[in-house]
């Protein structure tokens, strides 16, 4: 794997090149957010620590108010957690991209189950830190609980970024772009992705990226800036974070009206979802407080490219649980890995004896369905839904129409791999 190193001399010539492109090019309204020709050349690196099975580095990244900058970041591959793979005669690992949510940090624990998948994979920390390094057993795998997820023992980097406050993440927007977390973190974690796919034991035609949360928001920023990857899985994270029930409405009204404007413009999902040619599988829980269903759903139908949906009834909201879902991995290993798909549901319709008729293309069988809906108003993230056993027939799956008052509900179908999906969430009245 080759090595590169950002010296002090090169840091301190290319800063001004950068800084000034970097001004230049967002200067103009319409200019550009992302220099995505720069972007998606592999940067500079140099490792903290290349044996472990799960290795440590630096990468040079976007500069921050004046300073070059590096982000810290976890590698693991086929190769470096089982010695048995090292050196083999053309191995090619596809690749993967892995962004942690708000609070949180390069996960080591994240990386090592992605490598154990088959994949090589990297975690960046979007926060300017760097996590404990990683401590292992007899046998080479990551002793847990991870270390990461103390914050207190997180490093903070000589050369870091912004922070993830909300501060960075909102209340920096005007003036000088370097210190927007949203600009910075979606730049490097595109970043992330050149440097993986210029590492030699990876396939860089077969690489995909998955975040949660504040993740999940920059997962579907980076898929609709970035088309090299082959899939996307955003946990949680949408756009439409400045209307309806979104939590971080409050932080976005509170900017003044032309700074709001600009923050929307530039840093809002629902203002690129519409350019992304990556297949995408959204996740995300019945009541999720942070990114409600009906902001969900307005994210879901602005994508052009494949897409699928999975609503998990009460899914809670976290890291652990984030990347838990057997169905991130199965989407990914279809798109990257040749895999056997997810159920694939359609539109849900009303037939003519009042039931909901949903016709589902399934490489595997069904072997249960769900209808749920809610009659309740007041915050999504209080209300009590019902659940109503669907049959299945054939290519389809069949439930009683919900009641004339519910005003949103959908389908969930799981094949006998104990793969779950949904229909997109339906909505009375229809989205705006």
């Amino acid at each position: 794997m080759p090595t590169h190193s950002l010296s002090p001399l090169l840091v301190a010539l290319i800063a001004p090149i950068l800084l000034g492109s970097v001004a230049d090019s967002i200067a103009a309204g319409d200019s550009p957010i992302w220099d995505l020709e720069g972007l998606e050349k592999a940067p500079e690196f140099r490792w903290l620590d290349d044996q472990s099975p799960i290795r440590s580095l630096l990468y040079q990244s976007e500069p921050y108010q004046g300073h070059p900058t590096e982000v810290f970041a976890f590698y693991a591959s086929p190769a470096t957690i089982d010695r048995k793979h090292e050196g083999e005669a053309g191995e090619k690992y596809p690749g993967v991209v892995l962004i942690h949510g708000g609070g949180g940090t390069a996960f080591a624990e994240w990386v090592q189950l992605w490598a154990k998948r088959g994949y090589a994979a990297i975690a960046m920390d979007l926060s300017g830190h760097r996590p404990p390094a990683p401590e292992f057993d007899e046998k080479g795998d990551l002793k847990l609980p991870d270390r990461g997820n103390d914050r207190d023992a997180r490093i903070p980097l000589e050369n870091a970024g912004p922070d993830q406050g909300h501060e960075e993440k909102f209340q920096s927007i005007g003036g000088d772009v370097s210190d927007d977390w949203p600009r910075f973190a979606v730049a490097s974690a595109i970043r992330a992705h050149s440097l993986l796919r210029s590492f030699p034991e990876v396939d860089p035609d077969r690489t995909a990226v998955t975040g949660i949360s504040w993740g999940g928001y920059t997962t579907c920023l980076v898929a609709s800036v970035d088309s090299r990857f082959k899939a996307a899985v955003p946990v949680y994270g949408c756009g439409f974070l400045f209307e309806g029930e979104s939590v971080q409405k409050k932080s976005i009204d509170a900017l003044e009206p032309d700074l709001r404007s600009e923050w929307i413009r530039r840093y809002d999902p629902s203002s690129h979802l519409a350019k992304c040619q990556v297949p995408i599988l959204f996740v995300n829980g019945s009541h999720d407080i942070h990114y409600p269903l009906d902001s969900y759903e307005k994210c879901f139908q602005l994508v052009p490219a494949e897409k699928q949906m999975r609503i998990e009834f009460r899914m809670r909201h976290g890291h652990f649980p984030g990347w838990a879902p057997k169905e991130i991995g199965i989407f990914i290993d279809a798109h990257c890995r040749g895999g056997k798909p997810l159920p694939h549901p359609g539109e849900p319709k009303i037939d003519d004896d009042g039931n909901v008729r949903v016709k589902v293309e399934h490489p595997f069988p069904l072997k249960e369905a769900t209808l749920y809906y809610t009659t309740e108003t007041g915050l999504r993230s209080d209300r009590e839904w019902q659940k109503v056993p669907a049959r299945i027939e054939a290519d389809s799956v069949v439930a009683p129409a919900p009641p004339a008052e519910a005003n949103t509900w959908y389908l969930s179908v799981t094949d006998e791999r104990d793969a779950m999906v949904s229909t997109e969430v339906q909505f009375s009245p229809p989205l705006k």
